[in-house]
C-alpha cells in the first residue's frame, strides 16, 4: 500500500472537508456545498478503492494461497461482508 499517497489524500479531503464545514457557516449556495460533498464522497471512494486492491493483493491472496482454511473463510466472509454492507441503501 502507498501509505504516504493514502496519507496525502486525505490530507487533502480532510481540508475540503473544513471548507465544507465553513461553507454552511457562511450559509454558502446550497447546490455549491452538495457539488463539495459529492467531491469529498468521489475521493473517499477512490481512497477506500487503493485501499481494498491492497488488501486483495496482499492479505487475500496469502489466505488464499495459504494452507489454512478458517484464514481463507475468515478473508472470503471479510470481502462479503463488506460487500453487504456498501450496497446497503
Amino acid at each position: 500500500m502507498d501509505k504516504d499517497l493514502i496519507l496525502k489524500r486525505l490530507t487533502i479531503v480532510e481540508g475540503h472537508l473544513k471548507g465544507v464545514k465553513k461553507m454552511v457557516e457562511q450559509e454558502s449556495y446550497c447546490m455549491d456545498v452538495i457539488h463539495q460533498i459529492h467531491a469529498i464522497q468521489s475521493s473517499l471512494n477512490r481512497i477506500s478503492t487503493m485501499i481494498l486492491n491492497d488488501h486483495l493483493n496482499t492479505c487475500v491472496i496469502s489466505a488464499v494461497r495459504g494452507e489454512s482454511p478458517e484464514d481463507r473463510e475468515r478473508v472470503l466472509k471479510e470481502i462479503s461482508d463488506l460487500f453487504e454492507t456498501i450496497s446497503k441503501p
